[in-house]
Formats: C-alpha cells, structure tokens, sequence
C-alpha cells in the first residue's frame, strides 16, 4: 500500500532569496498536525526558523485544524521544534549569524517511514534587479519551451 505523496512547498522561497545549503530535518508535531499534512492543509507562506539555545525552531508555519479532530485539535501556527543532530545545528547557527542571511523552510514532504520532513536552507536575500532577472530568465525559458513544442 502506498501513501499519497506529500509535498508542499515555498514558492516565494527561491523567488526571494539564493539558497544555499539545504538540511532536511524532522519535526515535532502533534497527532492532529500529521493528520492535517498528510492530506496537503499546511503552508510554508511567511515561515522562517530561528536557533534558539541550540535547538532550531520553525515560526509562522501553518497547519490547519484536523476536520474530525475534536478537543485535541492543536494551535495553527505555533511554533514547532526541528530535529537536526548537533554539527547541523551548529553549521546552521553560524550561517544564520552571519548578516543578510537566513533560514528558509523550503519544502514538507513524508518519507518513506511516514514521518514528515521538513527541507530548510540557507537563504540569502536577493535584491529588487535579482528578482527581475529571475522573471526575466523564467519567461525566457517558457518562451523556448513554446517555441520547441511547435
């Protein structure tokens, strides 16, 4: 039996900043959050992570509440604690110090075991120009692709 895929993703992620590293980590989550991702109600819109005493927190991420869940249904956007082993925490801690960079959850997928992941990287901010030339770039290969399918 195969589970439907799950897989949500930033799309502003790579529009607004240039990733660098990626990590996939675990994330702590309640029995009513699983139930929420795994039929694709979560969003990674205005979501971000911080390193607090050597632990890395992802804030303003959205789960919506299960439907069939009653009293036990959890809070939407608290803040929710990412597993990662300690040189992780460390690299990405000294990454995120340095200024203009941050950590951008970029994706939440189920593996294979069923536990969600979620696929952080280190972003750096781009500049207004940037942005126009990745729309630039983007609408040139839309155009090549038509051309070719002609």
């Amino acid at each position: 039996m195969k589970a439907q895929q799950v897989n949500i993703k930033n799309k502003k992620a790579y529009f607004n900043y240039e990733i660098g590293d990626t990590y996939t980590a675990g994330i702590v989550l309640t029995g009513t959050e699983i139930k929420s991702i795994r039929d694709g109600k979560a969003s990674l819109t205005d979501s971000y992570c911080i390193v607090e005493n050597g632990e890395v927190w992802v804030k303003g991420m959205h789960i919506s509440e299960y439907f069939y869940g009653s009293y036990n249904n959890h809070s939407v956007k608290r803040d929710r604690k990412l597993l990662l082993n300690r040189k992780e925490i460390a690299k990405i801690a000294k990454a995120a110090d340095e200024p203009g960079f941050t950590i951008v959850p970029i994706r939440i997928f189920i593996n294979d075991k069923g536990y969600a992941k979620l696929v952080i990287g280190i972003g750096k901010g781009k500049k207004q120009y940037d942005k126009r030339q990745s729309i630039k770039e983007r609408e040139d290969k839309r155009n090549i692709d038509r051309y070719m399918k002609r």
